[in-house]
């Protein structure tokens, strides 16, 4: 399993998360298995998504079609975007 890893500042969180939302349909027709979101406890507008994929390859597909949302809403909605891919190597 393939972990797709994204953090970044929500300027608005709620805003952010109805956009999330609304994205449902992107994220399932890329193989989006599950997804995780979590927020800083120290800073709340800190957002950690995790999105697991079968493979590298449609990880890496969702996140290029993930930058060019970006490039609309860095600085009016999201700032600082960084992401990882991770393997998953057990879970228990």
């Amino acid at each position: 399993m393939i972990i797709l890893h994204i953090e970044h500042t929500a300027i608005n969180f709620e805003q952010w998360k109805e956009s999330f939302d609304g994205n449902q349909a992107m994220r399932e027709q890329a193989g989006v298995r599950r997804y995780r979101i979590a927020r800083r406890v120290d800073s709340p507008n800190t957002v950690v998504i995790e999105l697991e994929f079968d493979h590298l390859s449609a990880a890496e597909a969702l996140l290029a079609n993930v930058q060019q949302l970006w490039k609309r809403v860095v600085g009016s909605l999201i700032d600082s975007p960084q992401w990882r891919f991770y393997e998953v190597v057990e879970t228990k």
